[in-house]
């Protein structure tokens, strides 16, 4: 099923790591701790990396010596030459670079062999993808080593290659803590590249053990106090450590451990069954083992008088409606196996309950290669593609058969497959829901309003992805399908799309890997639309255009999957080790679903016909209940109806007139607040950022606050999408925001005095999204109450922080706290004596891959070690907040203040920005608005020349170049197409309006400063301000490179 991975050690460590669940043990904590002689504790294995989990230079330089005709040992000699300071070593150190590294070594070898050896040849063997390739004895070990709960570490003496990148071929994901010298400039045997590992790992020499094939190495360790392991042939050494370690770190059979107490079975009663059916006379013992796959029905390996076999049962307890049918799947595998698609043979059906308790069938048992990991590690570009191909055309293959021929007529309903798969995991849904996620409400309403018009009907397997299928060892060849327990007649498309479920997917998700962070072409993957292409043309049919649908059905099933897995994990029936942590995975997935049910909507919506374009609304609307809503629920959708009980269109929203009436009610009161109330402060609120108590908030703004309180105008800025239930804010579109933004971009105060202010607002989007419940309670609450403030620190003067891949300041854990050290600047907001949570984006993994390396950590602000230096904007002090340089000097944050888990600061970073990346550029054409305005009443009231200001014609061509401007940038703002399509789909539109707005305003208030005169410089009037913010937004909301880069690329990438 969907779900067998999570008997993986890795799903469990990712599961525990992210902001799922509350961080609440590490995967080290509370595991079995394994002792060796002596009474010490070992808790981590630290690898060699040449030699021990790849082949050894000198190994290699073996073999290549004897291909190219060099004498025997040259270039090991060589290596060794001028030992600390030779080449080879300076070059591990990252002395000198790759090309200095091959020139020294090319002359040192020539000198020793007295003839011309290319060495770049011997250099590109080493590294080569077909050489460098870990030995799988230690894969396995090193998985087995995780599963006990002991820590792993590769300490390596490499080198950066040509491209900068380190050489280390091995996939990071199976260590703890990486060191490689050439990155820390330390080699071993310097006893300081040791120590810095052990410190990384947070142990003591004597709880680890080292592995290293040479004795140099080794005896450095050694007398650190670390127990060692010479290497000179890894069975070897892993039999040595086993016993060390207490447990064995090989499995005769692949994918298997011993029974779970909870999934044992009676032996006794088996073995005379199975006696009976094989006609086996034999008194030797029965095997039995469980297998880590197979999450839904638990399955075993059963060894008995020299015959595999492979048993399926259904799980124990009441079970949900028509689910773990395994009778289906013993009648479709005995049907397919007299059709030419490779399956196990099955040889019985047992329906008797008495024999071990439920129904159960036996196969036999098919040795091969199961691909756990979809990204395919270890194999060559071409072998990927090739097995990726092989996997298409055995679908099509299955996809091809005539259910007729095969008695299969009867296996499933002809017609409304999708429908009725909907419903069947709606009722799976509903049985096991244990409490309301509203990304599945919206795709419970959705899926039946848009179901595929034209639907095949052949034999599909319900559940087709590559680890459930057995490979030829030797060759890209499927020997088996395994796990048809969903299969029946049906549209063949859902088969591809849950076949390319691992596109979307991040390869650090637990329970189905993927690798949407990997580059495909460099892997040799095709991409989801070249294997969806490739299934076309091998069943010769035309491509369709709803793949976005069959997507958002297939994941709509597996976040169903997830609820029901979650709910037996609560009454102890899941099969799987880590099933009581999918219960936050659901609403995750589930939202990926509902991505793509909103990009199918865009699609649609492209290609209808506008009756009437100049009034289509595009806001999200609250829709009537379905039959498959729940009483009571509310469902929210941001794309238009395929139904014909709605006919609305919907429309851009451009003037507030054709906001809905709620909303429109909402802007008029807002226009009142701000004329009566807001507008006639601005001179004393103008006056008390220049007075001696300027570093304290004004108490006039205080009393606005409460008055737009009780006026309903308060929070306003949390979309709809973020709060569906309305818990936080008003629950308004971004469209409908978008009015109310520039509202209150009229005046400078307007948006704190409605507590709708940056940083705040970012802040706190970010901790409704992403925010455990007691971060929310600590942090959220107040500032949702106007009662703090905040700031967001990620930009540093040392690096060009447009690109946030690029900061460095540090998070390093230690002990029950992370420690900060980092040099931020234009923290804006941090001067503000309300200001009491800094959320801080730093480096906790610098050798993660680039964008996995961040992570954000919630910062009080009374934390000891934060020291501000005020900065200013064009002189402007903007108190009381301000903006600050600040040093974090090893400040100590709580654990539990990680957001989301390490690494995801890139991601939380990017969804901090979802609505808030407009809410600048919105609030912008209201200082816009407000600067024409005043422009237009001082051309009226001033005489030059002769004749009054507004009777000049450059002034008459700057309001009328100004009043364009303006709308040309309205039209922009992508908060239409946000509510439509969702922020990824709106990124070009993004950018452009990111781009577009400040320049716009910059030139719209310059031109109202000209008619102003000297006055418009003055702080008589906001001008100045205006065109201050104006300008410094083409830094602070990304500069405008950025956002030209990014329009670039999305052109190129989808218009050519």
């Amino acid at each position: 099923m969907y779900v067998r991975s999570c008997f993986q050690s890795p799903c469990l460590q990712w599961v525990w790591r992210t902001a799922f669940l509350k961080h609440t043990q590490r995967r080290h904590q509370g595991s079995h701790q394994w002792t060796r002689l002596g009474g010490s504790t070992y808790r981590a294995v630290i690898f060699d990396m040449g030699g021990v989990l790849i082949p050894s230079p000198g190994r290699v330089a073996a073999e290549w010596e004897v291909q190219n005709r060099i004498p025997s040992g040259t270039i090991l000699k060589a290596l060794m030459e001028g030992g600390e300071n030779g080449p080879w070593m300076r070059f591990m150190r990252a002395e000198i670079t790759a090309e200095g590294f091959l020139r020294e070594f090319g002359r040192l070898c020539s000198e020793m062999s007295k003839t011309s050896v290319p060495v770049d040849s011997f250099f590109s063997l080493l590294t080569s993808e077909r050489v460098a390739k870990q030995f799988p004895v230690m894969t396995e070990a090193i998985t087995q080593i995780r599963a006990k709960g002991l820590q792993t570490a590769v300490l390596s003496n490499n080198f950066y290659l040509p491209n900068q990148k380190s050489f280390l071929p091995l996939d990071r994901k199976q260590f703890d803590v990486i060191v490689e010298s050439c990155v820390e400039g330390i080699c071993k045997p310097d006893p300081r590249i040791y120590k810095l590992c052990l410190e990384r790992l947070g142990l003591q020499p004597s709880e680890s053990i080292f592995l290293d094939d040479l004795g140099p190495n080794l005896k450095a360790a050694a007398r650190l106090g670390i127990h060692t392991i010479k290497v000179n042939d890894p069975e070897t050494a892993l039999k040595e450590l086993e016993a060390l370690l207490g447990f064995t770190l090989r499995v005769g059979v692949p994918n298997t451990r011993p029974v779970k107490k909870m999934m044992e079975i009676p032996k006794d009663s088996l073995e005379k069954y199975l006696k009976d059916l094989l006609g086996i006379q034999t008194t030797g013992p029965l095997e039995l083992l469980q297998f880590d796959h197979g999450q839904s029905n638990p399955t075993y390996y059963i060894r008995l008088a020299n015959r595999d076999l492979v048993l399926r049962k259904k799980p124990p307890g009441t079970l949900l409606p028509s689910a773990h049918a395994i009778e289906r799947e013993f009648r479709i595998m005995k049907a397919l196996a007299n059709a030419g698609v490779p399956v196990p043979n099955v040889l019985d059906l047992c329906e008797d309950s008495s024999v071990i308790g439920t129904p159960f069938y036996v196969m036999e048992y098919c040795p091969g290669l199961i691909y756990k990991d979809p990204s395919l590690p270890g194999l060559e570009p071409s072998h990927r593609r090739a097995i990726y191909t092989a996997m298409n055309t055995v679908l099509c293959k299955i996809h091809s058969v005539d259910p007729q021929a095969v008695g299969l007529e009867d296996y499933g309903k002809q017609g409304d497959y999708i429908l009725r798969q909907v419903r069947t995991w709606v009722k799976q849904y509903r049985a096991s829901e244990t409490s309301t996620i509203p990304a599945m409400e919206r795709l419970i309403e959705w899926l039946p309003l848009h179901l595929p018009c034209q639907q095949r009907t052949t034999v599909v397997h319900g559940d087709f992805r590559l680890d459930n299928l057995v490979f030829h060892p030797e060759k890209p060849e499927v020997l088996a399908v395994l796990d048809w327990e969903l299969s029946t007649l049906g549209d063949p498309l859902a088969d591809v799309a849950c076949s390319c479920l691992a596109h979307y997917l991040p390869s650090s998700f637990p329970v189905l890997r993927g690798f949407n962070d990997c580059d495909l072409t460099q892997l040799g993957i095709p991409a989801a639309e070249e294997y969806f292409r490739m299934y076309c043309l091998q069943m010769g049919l035309p491509p369709t255009e709803n793949w976005n649908f069959y997507m958002a059905f297939s994941f709509f099933r597996v976040a169903a999957v997830l609820q029901g897995v979650y709910k037996q994990s609560l009454t102890g029936q899941a099969s799987s080790t880590c099933a009581e942590q999918t219960g936050k995975l659901t609403e995750f997935v589930s939202n990926l679903a509902w991505d793509f049910a909103v990009k199918e909507g865009f699609r649609v919506f492209k290609e209808m016909p506008f009756k009437n374009p100049l009034t289509r609304s595009c806001h999200t609307w609250a829709r009537p209940q379905s039959q498959w809503c729940p009483t009571g629920t509310r469902s929210y959708s941001s794309v238009p109806e395929a139904s014909p009980a709605h006919t609305s269109r919907g429309g851009l929203v451009i003037s507030p007139a054709s906001l809905s009436p709620p909303v429109r009610e909402l802007y008029h009161r807002l226009k009142h607040f701000m004329e009566q109330c807001v507008y006639p402060a601005e001179p004393e609120l103008q006056s008390h950022q220049a007075s001696a108590a300027r570093w304290s908030p004004s108490p006039l703004i205080e009393d606005l606050k409460e008055k737009a309180k009780a006026e309903g105008l308060w929070n306003l800025f949390l979309p709809l999408e973020a709060d569906p239930e309305k818990k936080y804010g008003a629950g308004l579109t971004n469209v409908e925001y978008a009015h109310l933004s520039e509202l209150m971009g009229m005046s400078l105060y307007a948006p704190e005095v409605c507590n709708c202010s940056a940083p705040d607002t970012g802040n706190m989007e970010l901790l409704v999204r992403y925010g455990t419940e007691a971060q929310k309670a600590r942090w959220l609450i107040p500032l949702l109450e106007g009662k703090v403030r905040s700031c967001f620190a990620m930009t540093e003067p040392q690096v060009a922080s447009s690109d946030a891949t690029n900061i460095e300041a540090s998070i390093r854990e230690e002990d029950s706290f992370y420690v900060i050290n980092g040099h931020k600047w234009w923290i804006t907001g941090i001067l503000d004596p309300r200001c009491q949570l800094c959320v801080f984006m730093g480096k906790t993994d610098p050798h993660a891959p680039r964008h996995r390396q961040q992570s954000v950590l919630l910062v009080p602000m009374d934390t000891p070690g934060i020291k501000i230096q005020p900065l200013t904007v064009y002189g402007l002090e903007d108190a009381p907040g301000g903006h600050g340089e600040v040093r974090f000097e090893h400040l100590r944050v709580p654990k539990e203040n990680m957001v989301l888990g390490p690494g995801r600061g890139f991601e939380i970073a990017q969804g901090r920005l979802g609505p808030g990346r407009i809410h600048h550029c919105m609030r912008l054409i209201g200082f816009s608005e407000r600067a024409l305005a005043l422009m237009k009443a001082h051309v009226k009231s001033r005489v030059a020349f002769g004749k009054p200001l507004v009777e000049q014609g450059t002034v008459l061509a700057d309001i009328v170049q100004s009043r364009v401007e303006i709308e040309q940038a309205r039209l922009l703002v992508a908060a239409h197409l946000m509510d439509l399509a969702g922020n990824k789909a709106a990124a070009l539109d993004i950018a452009m309006i990111k781009m577009v707005a400040p320049s716009m305003a910059s030139r719209v208030i310059d031109r109202a400063i000209q008619a102003f005169g000297a006055a418009g410089l003055s702080s008589d009037y906001p001008l100045a301000q205006f065109f201050t913010w104006a300008r410094a937004l083409r830094f602070a909301d990304g500069p405008d490179e950025v956002h030209r880069a990014t329009m670039a690329m999305l052109e190129l990438k989808h218009r050519i």
